[in-house]
């Protein structure tokens, strides 16, 4: 019986004694234990990480979706991306591509009948004379962009770039150890680059001049006469040229003129385009870059350290895109430019808000310094109570501070309903404007 009931009893004093100290001593090898591998998962991060920043449009988006999620409706005008879809041909391309087995390694610098198809595209459509030996092929355009400013850029160079601009042009540069120098878009220059200020802006340090046009945000096209003079300058400067040209397809009026064109820039000009935007399609990420071969060959060893190739069945299903039999990129167009002149006459009859008619792209960069509030304060009030999603322009540089970014990326009539509720949130400024 005395067995049977020795577990009852309480242990002894020093048992419970040491019991504790057990106790405490486990707790504090779980928080050394804890405190190191807090240690070990917080080793330095590459200083280049910091000097990257992101995108304004993206966390619009996210807290537009989030009030969606709350039951609000809300008009996206925040993103550049097409609200249509790739042509069906493309569709059935990509499809067949798929079911046939093209989802294997490819070559690195993307496959033969796409890149002879991109020189073909070219030449029907810019008038360039380009071999498909000059073509490397990129998921993406982003992809094909930092590609080029690797092999092009080094720490301590200077690379000048628009503001306002895509604000991946600075961040890159800064990630790369260049430093990353404006040249401003001004309204009072109709957003067309002040040369002289690029050319004092010119270094010894200075390598590499990017530029888009049509420009993001501002929808201007360069002239010839802005064309010519940076021209000159990267001729009497010996500097590359990164000129972005994802939007040449989506013009309102004239043809498109590559700088390239331009006597002596061909060997000294990295072009960079894609399908996101004039194709639709922004979900495949495929994207290509035109350069001399040398140009190339680097950006090719790149891929060969990174992502090895775009994914075949895309790059098939772009060729389908290119030949675009449906006229399918002449539909968009005409469609934009419907809703550029739409957008842009009413905005005129709301108060505080000026807009230059676009050239090119499909933003609206509106003016909204006389409304007598900050941008920011402005897209807050747009998104919060109106329910219309746009970016404050200083997410495209300091000299977006007094603009605000629409994309034309949504139907005509909800392009209605948006001027319609911007309009009843005006009464917000009238009375500061008043």
């Amino acid at each position: 019986m005395g067995c049977a009931f020795q577990s009852l009893r309480r242990p002894p004093r020093h048992a419970s004694l040491l019991f504790l100290r057990q106790t405490e001593n486990h707790k504090l090898q779980t928080a050394n234990r804890n405190v190191k591998l807090v240690r070990m998962t917080q080793r330095r991060i590459a200083t280049r990480v910091s000097q990257l920043n992101g995108e304004g449009a993206l966390a619009v988006f996210a807290r537009a979706k989030e009030l969606e999620r709350q039951g609000r409706s809300i008009i996206h005008l925040e993103l550049g991306e097409p609200d249509f879809h790739p042509a069906a041909p493309v569709v059935d391309a990509v499809r067949n591509a798929v079911a046939s087995g093209r989802d294997r390694y490819c070559a690195t610098r993307g496959i033969a009948p796409l890149r002879e198809e991109i020189a073909h595209y070219l030449a029907r459509t810019r008038r360039l004379s380009i071999a498909p030996e000059q073509v490397l092929v990129a998921p993406g355009c982003k992809m094909a962009l930092s590609l080029a400013m690797m092999a092009l850029i080094e720490p301590g160079d200077e690379v000048l770039y628009p503001d306002p601009g895509f604000p991946i042009y600075p961040s890159f540069t800064r990630g790369l150890g260049a430093k990353a120098v404006p040249f401003g878009l001004v309204e009072k220059n109709r957003f067309q680059p002040d040369l002289q200020e690029i050319a004092a802006k010119i270094t010894v340090k200075t390598t590499v001049l990017i530029f888009n046009s049509p420009n993001n945000p501002t929808g201007t096209v360069f002239d010839d006469h802005a064309l010519d003079g940076i021209a000159a300058l990267a001729i009497k400067h010996d500097l590359w040229i990164l000129t972005d040209e994802i939007y040449a397809r989506i013009l309102f009026n004239g043809e498109y003129k590559s700088i390239s064109l331009l006597p002596g820039m061909a060997e000294r000009t990295v072009i960079i385009d894609g399908f996101s935007k004039s194709f639709a399609m922004t979900g495949w990420r495929l994207g290509y870059a035109i350069a001399p071969v040398h140009v190339i060959d680097a950006m090719d060893l790149l891929v060969l350290n990174t992502f090895t190739c775009a994914a075949e069945f895309t790059q098939v299903a772009a060729i389908e895109a290119l030949r675009d039999a449906t006229n399918a990129v002449e539909a968009m167009v005409a469609e934009y430019q419907l809703r550029r002149d739409l957008f842009v006459q009413s905005l005129a009859k709301i108060p505080g808000f000026r807009c230059h008619s676009p050239e090119g792209a499909f933003y609206a960069w509106v003016n909204i310094e006389d409304t007598g509030l900050p941008a920011d304060q402005v897209q807050k009030l747009l998104l919060e109570e109106a329910g219309v999603a746009a970016i404050a322009g200083a997410a495209f540089g300091a000299e977006g501070k007094n603009y605000l970014r629409f994309s034309l990326v949504s139907a005509r009539h909800l392009l209605e309903d948006a001027l319609d509720r911007i309009h009843r949130v005006s009464v917000k400024w009238r009375g500061v404007t008043a």
